[in-house]
């Protein structure tokens, strides 16, 4: 059990699901706003006034079974695995793709982008080896600096694979998260105004800008966790990093 994840207030969970789902569809282009998210997620409805489609508020409803199935692995404390990661995917992509949960069958690209994806052959081996070193790293690492380092680096590995024809972005977030509350740190959740420059740090690889951009989310979320009641100030580990 992870019993650091049992202090989380219900409203905190509210909290981190409607923006997580918010911002991790609206990076894609989904057009639902926040107001919207929040009566989706806490209320099942979408007001009749939004001109959003279909297929947007699957986008948005579907983080609600993702999250409440990454929740539940973490308190049985699973590992991150390549089948935890296909059952997120198919969550996130229920009534959306005839093929959720199932690595690609053709090659996909990533639109701008300057690198070729894994081929679809290829993907099952490299998601393998993406979990497997993962965990070692996480493993032997000495610090939630080299945690947060290992877990990003790997984010950025997993969405050049693209294993999945559509939703590696959403996956790839949500799965990002669950490591790091996994590693009792708190969540990252990009924002879509910080669409551009995440974008350029992945299509990069730069590691470093975006473990930055990570522990200052990841501080902020801090002091939002506090603002909620999760705990006291001097129970929660504080990010130790100088950031330039």
């Amino acid at each position: 059990m992870n019993e650091w994840l049992d202090r989380f207030t219900p409203d905190y969970l509210d909290d981190i699901l409607v923006r997580l789902a918010h911002h991790s569809t609206a990076i894609e282009g989904n057009t639902i706003s926040l107001p919207e998210t929040v009566s989706i997620i806490l209320n099942n409805t979408l007001p009749s006034s939004s001109g959003a489609s279909v297929r947007e508020f699957y986008e948005i409803d579907n983080h609600r079974q993702a999250f409440e199935f990454m929740m539940e692995m973490l308190r049985q404390d699973e590992p991150l695995s390549v089948a935890l990661i296909q059952e997120m995917h198919s969550k996130l992509t229920d009534r959306l793709q005839y093929d959720r949960g199932q690595f690609k069958k053709n090659d996909n690209r990533i639109v701008g982008a300057e690198f070729k994806t894994a081929l679809p052959a290829e993907t099952p081996g490299l998601m393998i080896q993406l979990v497997d070193n993962l965990n070692y790293r996480l493993e032997v690492a000495n610090d939630d600096d080299e945690k947060i380092e290992a877990i990003v680096d790997s984010h950025i590995q997993f969405e050049r694979i693209h294993p999945f024809s559509d939703g590696n972005g959403r996956t790839g977030r949500m799965i990002m998260n669950y490591s790091l509350l996994k590693e009792k740190l708190p969540p990252f959740i990009v924002h879509k105004s910080d669409r551009g420059v995440y974008i350029e740090r992945l299509a990069n690889q730069d590691v470093e800008g975006l473990k930055k951009m990570a522990i200052e989310e990841m501080n902020q979320e801090r002091e939002r966790m506090i603002d909620f009641g999760h705990t006291k100030e001097n129970e929660i580990t504080e990010i130790e990093q100088e950031l330039e």
